[in-house]
């Protein structure tokens, strides 16, 4: 089965396509927690819904869920030790990660959960080929605990969001988003209940368009098309 998937920079003429034809779509998931959102994307896949198979999971927390939650489905799993910052893998973790995941030969990279800033060389290693969900309607409330700033700003209606990974942190082009409705009786834990259950939704959504050649990017803008018509 052939699988085309293309990313369109900037105008038509300087437009570059990814195609990965004649195999199933590939995709790296990086999580550093429980990993729910790894398990919908799963879930996802064996329903049939997501054409994509993960090739390799890695965390940087040896015990982290996500972990658990892929050997217990036979999915290569890494615990790669991030170095020595707290945000941010350094250099030889880093190279360890991009070569982990050209081995396993992934056409997306997924973060799932990653709480470390990807710096440039890991972008250009996968360029316009790194995804990621934040808990809110962006670009409110980038950052930690969206889902408190959201609840601390009073606003009536939050969300989650998934979208290309960019230099910036959670700035990057806008893939598609899910509104969640903000009660007066909320807490910051049952408002990022509800948050999660919009995100293991809306995440396999987007990696199946994305698997499927229905994702477009053109500028800081992202269109979904009927990949027959490109």
């Amino acid at each position: 089965m052939k699988r085309f998937c293309f990313f369109s920079l900037g105008h038509a003429d300087t437009s570059r396509n990814l195609k990965v034809m004649n195999q199933t779509f590939r995709l790296g998931v990086l999580g550093s927690g429980k990993g729910s959102n790894f398990v919908a994307i799963a879930d996802a896949i064996a329903a049939g819904q997501v054409p994509a198979q993960i090739a390799l999971v890695i965390s940087d927390v040896p015990d982290a869920g996500i972990l658990h939650h892929a050997r217990n489905r036979n999915i290569p799993a890494l615990y790669i030790p991030p170095g020595r910052f707290r945000t941010k893998l350094d250099d030889e973790a880093e190279q360890r990660y991009i070569a982990a995941l050209k081995e396993a030969r992934v056409d997306l990279v997924v973060l799932a959960g990653f709480m470390r800033i990807l710096k440039q060389r890991f972008l250009d290693a996968f360029p316009n080929r790194i995804v990621n969900i934040h808990p809110s309607l962006l670009p409110a409330f980038p950052g930690l605990e969206a889902w408190k700033q959201a609840l601390q700003y009073g606003v009536k209606i939050t969300g989650c969001t998934v979208h290309f990974v960019d230099a910036g942190v959670d700035s990057g082009p806008i893939i598609d988003q899910e509104a969640v409705r903000v009660y007066e009786d909320d807490t910051p834990e049952t408002l990022h209940k509800r948050i999660q259950e919009a995100e293991h939704r809306l995440y396999p959504r987007c990696i199946a368009a994305i698997a499927t050649g229905q994702v477009v990017i053109q500028g800081r803008r992202v269109r979904w098309v009927n990949p027959q018509t490109q």
